[in-house]
């Protein structure tokens, strides 16, 4: 056993900035601090990262992570490095200077984490070299690509055998996001973990709301769904890289933020896509499955799929891509089985073999899952070994299609009132203040509790009120616009609707008051709501002067915190979500002057 340096709990919240694990992360990091192998499967977004970044910091020696894609290890290494964590990565983009001066950090032992590829790591020379210096352990990401039984299988990845032969005492950590059971024990078996301790995190993002509609007139029907997105952040994934180049120029041409990216397009031009999308610059990556791997984007509010997914893996692991902040994301699949005949005709040209009868397999469960009236939570958290015992998810189209519905021109007619009466641009929290009859300082400072409207919404609840803005937005009688502040406005379905043109048909709510599903929006009070818009702006701020991602520097979670603790000095800030000692002495004064100076203004105006 190799328990030296400081205790995991103190890396976790000095390095990275969090005073509590996630669910799992805490025994794996002990065990593979133990010595022991480890299988982890844990879902996009749950953290695999920090289950063996927190182990290299601490054992002696330098943790080697085989990672399949550049771009991921690049944006792993990107964090770290704004962490003051060394970490470096080797691949074939490097020149020879580059590389001697990486190879010189790992041998006089100042390296912790070395990225590199499955190639490279078989390579004999590279082998060599690794048995001349001290090594705390190997972290295999993405470890379904080395069985054929998953969707990825990639032949280099077998090599990787070498590791357990030549490096006994070495602990190894396979991860991966996505796997069966016979993709697990496969994965065990091929890199020879020493009784490994296997942990299968839940695969349940409840957060993500699943949604299969027909695909009549695609492009129609994606326009549609986008203007409901208006500038926010989401991807669209299709088949061919034709289609990806075709799809992207209509969206152009209908006015959305929307760039192209596959395989095919020269590398600086995927970079700057990539990096313009990380800065919301621009809204809409359309793509391949060549585009999401290590793009590590938490605010995606929406996935599409415009055309079938050869399997479940793919689907779940590119759905999963969205609402990473734990916010509401939408996961909308445009199925039709033209779509299925073309991939399956793809997958009967290749050679007879496992390869063609497992994709089959996998392109009949994907269409299986599509087809199928139950619940998709249940059908997705089944397929991957999970027990759903629950009748209803509430949270996919086939769930949601059993509710009862009810007419909606009453309470469209109401909202729609408000919003003349206002004149100008709200979002959904405070119309449904101003129809609860919420008096607070907002309301009052601009006259607002004067006006006709207000309180017009009695007896209903506020968070019914949310609830039906949003149901009819959903449904398209209502707009909403912006994404740092949304707001709400009627669009020509509200006047049809109210002339008795078009029926109003919504959904009921199951509980009479404010439901699960409200997103980021109105989550606190006004004044914190409030505080928390300025919070953002400042870190934007920030971020446009070090030309960086916002969420680089504090995500929403920490910024919401802040506004509902205000702390009013470095001490308190210290113990913000995510505020860990390095970030705190880069970002964190602005922060506490803007707090500062909102609760000062508040004291000032009574």
């Amino acid at each position: 056993m190799q328990m030296k340096g400081p205790l995991p709990e103190d890396v976790l919240h000095r390095w990275f900035g969090y005073r509590t694990y996630r669910p799992g992360q805490k025994e794996i990091i002990t065990h593979v601090l133990e010595g022991r192998d480890v299988l982890a499967v844990i879902a996009t977004g749950g953290g695999k990262s920090l289950c063996y970044q927190i182990p290299a910091l601490i054992r002696d020696g330098v943790g080697i992570v085989i990672s399949p894609l550049i771009a991921l290890m690049k944006d792993q290494v990107d964090c770290l490095a704004e962490s003051g964590i060394p970490a470096a990565f080797l691949n074939s983009t490097q020149d020879v200077k580059d590389k001697r001066s990486i190879e010189g950090s790992i041998l006089d032992g100042s390296l912790k984490l070395l990225y590199i590829s499955p190639e490279r790591l078989v390579q004999p020379s590279f082998i060599e070299f690794l048995k001349s210096t001290r090594i705390s352990l190997f972290a295999i990401d993405e470890a379904h690509c080395i069985s054929q039984w998953g969707h990825e299988f990639r032949p280099e990845y077998r090599k990787l055998s070498i590791i357990r032969r030549t490096f006994t005492d070495v602990p190894i950590i396979a991860l991966t996001a996505t796997a069966t059971p016979s993709v697990r024990s496969d994965i065990i078996s091929e890199l020879s973990l020493h009784n490994p301790a296997v942990f299968v995190g839940s695969f349940n993002r409840e957060n993500l709301i699943y949604r299969i509609v027909k695909k009549e007139d695609g492009e129609q029907q994606l326009v549609q769904f986008l203007k409901s997105h208006q500038n926010e952040s989401g991807i669209v994934y299709c088949f061919s890289k034709r289609q990806v180049t075709d799809l992207a120029r209509v969206l152009q041409k209908n006015g959305f933020s929307a760039l192209p990216y596959h395989a095919d397009l020269p590398k600086s031009v995927r970079h700057e896509t990539q990096d313009r999308f990380l800065r919301d610059e621009v809204r809409i990556i359309v793509a391949t499955v060549a585009f999401g791997m290590g793009i590590n984007k938490p605010d995606v509010r929406f996935v599409v799929h415009y055309d079938l997914p050869k399997n479940l893996e793919h689907y779940y692991q590119e759905t999963g891509r969205a609402g990473r902040d734990g916010d509401p994301a939408e996961c909308l699949l445009l199925y039709s089985r033209g779509d299925f005949r073309k991939i399956e005709y793809l997958i009967e040209q290749m050679a007879e073999g496992t390869e063609r009868q497992v994709s089959l397999r996998k392109l009949h469960e994907m269409v299986g899952y599509c087809e199928s009236r139950a619940c998709r939570r249940a059908v997705l958290l089944t397929y991957f070994g999970e027990s759903w015992d629950r009748p209803s998810c509430g949270n996919c189209d086939s769930c949601q299609s059993g509710r009862k519905t009810m007419d909606g021109r009453d309470v469209l007619a109401v909202i729609a009132a408000c919003i003349d009466e206002l004149k100008d641009d709200y979002g959904v929290s405070y119309i449904a203040d101003i129809l609860s009859g919420i008096a607070d300082e907002k309301i009052i400072a601009r006259g607002h509790d004067t006006l006709a409207c207000f309180g017009s919404g009695h007896p209903h609840r506020r968070g019914l009120w949310v609830y039906w803005i949003r149901e009819l937005i959903s449904c398209g009688y209502l707009s909403r616009y912006g994404s740092r502040y949304p707001v709400v406005r009627k669009n020509p379905r509200t006047k049809d609707a109210l002339a008795g043109k078009i029926p109003v048909r919504i959904g009921e709510p199951e509980f009479q008051s404010a439901l699960p599903g409200e997103s980021y929006e109105g989550q606190g009070s006004p004044a914190e709501n409030n505080l928390y818009e300025i919070l953002r702006d400042v870190r934007k701020t920030i971020a446009d002067e070090l030309d960086m991602p916002p969420f680089r520097i504090f995500p929403n979670r920490t910024l919401r915190e802040m506004a509902k603790a205000r702390p009013r000095c470095p001490e308190d800030l210290r113990t913000i979500y995510g505020v860990g000692e390095r970030r705190l002495m880069q970002y964190g004064q602005p922060f506490l002057e803007a707090i500062n100076a909102y609760s000062e203004h508040e004291v000032a105006n009574g």
